[in-house]
C-alpha cells in the first residue's frame, strides 16, 4: 500500500466521552501526530508523556491504561481518561505497586505483568483508578534482567498464557561470549524460552509446580495475542543476536543485520518452535542449526521437524506488541488482520537499524493471506537511525478503542497517538 501523508483540517469521527454525553468531534491532528499513514487515515496525539510506555489497553468508556516499567515513584500503572471528548487524555494518574509490561483488562479486574509476577487489581465500576488491593496470580518466574517481560493472554476457557523470555542469546555457557559452545540441552528450557498456561482465577500458582508448559523454543516474545476469531495464540518472537560478531567466518555484517527473522508463531500447544538450536533463514525458508550446535548457516538437522513460522520479517527490528483487529471503524480488509508495533533495532551496525514502524498484516482464517506493509510510520523521526538514542519515538504497546480506533504508545517518553480512518 502506498503511503501518504495526509493533513487534515477537518477530518474528524464522532465519540461519547466517558460521562456518557452527547457525541463530540474528535479532529485529527493537522500533520498527524508526526505519522504517515495510508491514504483515508489520520491520527491525534492522545497525550504527549507519561513515562516509559510499554503496552496498553482501552477500556468499553474509554479509559486508557499504560504499563510502564519504571518510575520515579515505582508507580507501574498510568490511568488516562477523557472528560471532554476531544480524544485527549485530561486526566493522568499514576497507581499500582509493580512496574513492568503486561496489562490487559479481564473479567472486572485489571491484570499487569510485573518481571517476577502477574498481579490483578479490582476495576470499580465508573471509578478511572482501579483498586489498590491486588492479588497475586502467578508467579516464581526468573528474576534475571535480560528478557524479563511478563505479557499475558487469556483464552475464553479460563485459561492466562505467560511468555517467559529466555534470559540468554543463544544458550551459550558463557553469556554472550565468543567461542563459547552452546549447552546442550539447554538448561533454561526447564524454566524459560516458552509459554506456560495458568487457570486466570486461581491465586498465589507457582510457574514451576502449577503452570503448564504449554510451548517451548521461544527465544523473547513480548507480542502476544489470543485471536479469537480462530481461538488460537500467537505471538511474535525476537530472533537471536551476534552471528558476526561471535562467527565471522560463517556470516558476514550484513548477513547478520538480516538474519535471523523475526518470526511470527501460531502457537498450539506442544508447539517446539526450535530456540536455541536453530534459527529461521528468510532467504532459504528453513529452520537452520545454530553456530553454537555445529551449524554452517545451512544445514538443518534436528531443525528439520521444529514448527515454522506462519511469517517472517526481517532480522532484529523487535516486535513488541501483536493486535488482531475485530473493530467496524477501518476498511473490511482490514478486518481480523494483524497489526504488529516493531521497536527497533540495536544491532544492524553497520547497517543502518530499522523497525520503529507499525505494521499491518493481512489474514484468512489462521494464516496470513498476504504480504505483511508498513501501515504507520515516522515514529523514529528523520534522518538515518544509527542507534536506538537517535530514535525520537519507539512504538511499543497496541490497542483497539471500542470505537474501532488504534491506539499506539511509544516507550521513550510514553507518547500514545490514536489512528482514525473516515
Amino acid at each position: 500500500m502506498k503511503l501518504i501523508s495526509v493533513l487534515l483540517l477537518s477530518v474528524v469521527v464522532f465519540s461519547c466521552n466517558q460521562n456518557g454525553k452527547a457525541p463530540s468531534e474528535i479532529i485529527a491532528d493537522s500533520d498527524n501526530g508526526g505519522l504517515t499513514l495510508p491514504e483515508g487515515f489520520s491520527a491525534l496525539i492522545v497525550v504527549d508523556e507519561i513515562g516509559h510506555g510499554r503496552h496498553i489497553v482501552v477500556n468499553d468508556n474509554g479509559d486508557i491504561y499504560v504499563s510502564l516499567r519504571n518510575h520515579s515513584q515505582n508507580k507501574g500503572i498510568v490511568c488516562l481518561r477523557d472528560t471532554t471528548g476531544d480524544g485527549k487524555a485530561d486526566v493522568v494518574e499514576y497507581t499500582g505497586e509493580h512496574t513492568g509490561t503486561g496489562i490487559k483488562l479481564h473479567k472486572g479486574y485489571l491484570y499487569f505483568g510485573a518481571d517476577s509476577a502477574i498481579v490483578r487489581y479490582p476495576m470499580q465500576e465508573g471509578n478511572l483508578l482501579p483498586g489498590s488491593q491486588w492479588e497475586l496470580i502467578a508467579r516464581g518466574f526468573p528474576q534475571e534482567r535480560q528478557h524479563e517481560a511478563k505479557p499475558m493472554e487469556f483464552d475464553d476457557q479460563g485459561n492466562m498464557y505467560v511468555t517467559v523470555g529466555a534470559p540468554s542469546n543463544a544458550c551459550m555457557a558463557q553469556m554472550r561470549t565468543k567461542g563459547s559452545p552452546g549447552m546442550d540441552p539447554c538448561p533454561i528450557l526447564e524454566y524459560a524460552g516458552g509459554i506456560w498456561k495458568f487457570r486466570e482465577d486461581v491465586l498465589n500458582q507457582e510457574q514451576l509446580t502449577d503452570g503448564v508448559r504449554y510451548a517451548t523454543g521461544i527465544r523473547h516474545a513480548v507480542a502476544n495475542c489470543w485471536n479469537s476469531e480462530v481461538n488460537e495464540l500467537y505471538v511474535v518472537q525476537h530472533g537471536r543476536d551476534q552471528l558476526h560478531q561471535f562467527f565471522p567466518e560463517i556470516y558476514d555484517s550484513k548477513q547478520s543485520a538480516e538474519l535471523p527473522a523475526e518470526e511470527f508463531f501460531l502457537v498450539t500447544e506442544g508447539s517446539d518452535f526450535g530456540w536455541p538450536y536453530c534459527y529461521y533463514d528468510p532467504l532459504q525458508a528453513k529452520k537452520v542449526l545454530a553456530p553454537e550446535y555445529g551449524g554452517d548457516s545451512e544445514i538443518q538437522e534436528r531443525c528439520e521437524n521444529k514448527t515454522d513460522p506462519v511469517m517472517a520479517f526481517p532480522g532484529h527490528i523487535a516486535p513488541n506488541d501483536l493486535l488482531f483487529y475485530t473493530g467496524n471503524m477501518f476498511p473490511e480488509r482490514y478486518r481480523n488482520g494483524a497489526f504488529i508495533a516493531f521497536h527497533g533495532s540495536w544491532n544492524r551496525a553497520p547497517e543502518p537499524q530499522s523497525g520503529y514502524f507499525v505494521v499491518f498484516v493481512p489474514f484468512e482464517g489462521a494464516y496470513p493471506s498476504g504480504d505483511w506493509e508498513v501501515f504507520a510510520d515516522g515514529f523514529a523521526g528523520e534522518g538515518i537511525i544509527n542507534s536506538t538514542r537517535d530514535a525520537e519515538f519507539r512504538p511499543c504497546g497496541l490497542a483497539q478503542g471500542p470505537d474501532g480506533s488504534l491506539y499506539v504508545v511509544d516507550s521513550n517518553k510514553g507518547k500514545i497517538w490514536r489512528i482514525i480512518y473516515s
